[in-house]
């Protein structure tokens, strides 16, 4: 496992030397000048070509990725353009918002989409499956920003029970994390239900039900514990992306967290920003992914049997 978990993270360094590389030639050929950005649309030339000569950007493409990457390997990712700080010092500022919002999410759709996906699975062809794909698809098909707003409309316009924008309260949290987490939820009841029905019709499911175990016992102590591998591994890719920021889902809701500042830093072209946030993003999917993977290990014991 020791050689697994180190190989893993390995294989991080071109992942992120990958990810860095695309998002830099990608700003790298944005048009705007970050100077000019700086300085102001007036600053006379001589101001803003110091300034470019400051910051480097008169260096050739190669020179400029090169001093990128090896500044963010230090963890100094830039200055925002905006508000002059570093970039790393405002994604962290941040992130435990994005951390709380998306525990809240992933919470809320681990609640809902194991269970229904699991009553789904044993009552194949039943009303209640029939009624829950139905909203399971509605809610993989519902676009966040629509559910969002529909979300505000009803409980903050209408009712006025919640408010519609913030952070620091319960109240904030819940109109947020329950938009990305129903849609959450709706994936893993999917999963769970696809899942589950490939292992209840395995061998060892009809025997243990032959041995006079209860239905309970089979579902969860049999076939629940084997079907968990894919289970997992869809909330591990919806955790990783709200941890790389909710876009939408914050900026509607005003949420202080990655996702919201990442709009901002793209609607005031603060390039340094926007390359920070991507990485940062990029990095804490790759993490999430790991984690994962380890905990594969944990679950089916013959995947650790293999690196033993």
């Amino acid at each position: 496992m020791h050689k697994y978990i180190l190989r893993r993270v390995l294989l991080l360094i071109p992942v992120m030397l990958g990810v860095s590389f695309v998002v830099f030639t990608i700003m790298f050929f944005t048009p705007g000048d970050p100077a000019k950005i700086m300085l102001g649309e007036r600053a006379p030339a001589e101001e803003v070509a110091l300034l470019r000569t400051q910051m480097g950007l008169d260096d050739p493409f190669h020179i400029q990725f090169f001093n990128f990457v090896k500044n963010a390997v230090q963890g100094d990712l830039g200055r925002s353009l905006v508000t002059k700080r570093p970039v790393a010092a405002e994604i962290w500022s941040r992130f435990p918002a994005t951390l709380q919002l998306s525990a809240a999410a992933v919470l809320i759709a681990i609640l809902m989409g194991i269970p229904i996906g699991i009553i789904s699975a044993t009552k194949q062809y039943s009303a209640f499956d029939m009624i829950s794909m139905v909203i399971a698809l509605l809610g993989v098909s519902m676009p966040n920003f629509w559910q969002g707003m529909m979300m505000i409309l009803l409980f903050s316009i209408t009712f006025r029970v919640l408010p519609s924008s913030g952070y620091g309260t319960l109240g904030h949290l819940i109109m947020p994390a329950a938009t990305i987490g129903t849609s959450a939820a709706a994936v893993i009841t999917r999963m769970t239900r696809s899942s589950m029905l490939e292992v209840v019709r395995q061998d060892y499911i009809r025997t243990a039900r032959a041995k006079g175990l209860s239905e309970r016992v089979v579902i969860n102590r049999h076939a629940l514990k084997n079907a968990l591998i894919p289970i997992v591994t869809v909330i591990g890719l919806q955790f990783g992306s709200l941890l790389g920021g909710a876009v939408l889902t914050e900026s509607i809701f005003s949420w202080p967290g990655v996702g919201r500042f990442m709009v901002d830093a793209i609607r005031t072209k603060d390039y340094p920003s926007v390359q920070g946030g991507v990485l940062m993003l990029a990095l804490t999917f790759s993490i999430v992914n790991l984690a994962v993977d380890i905990l594969y290990a944990y679950i089916d014991p013959r995947i650790k049997a293999q690196y033993k």
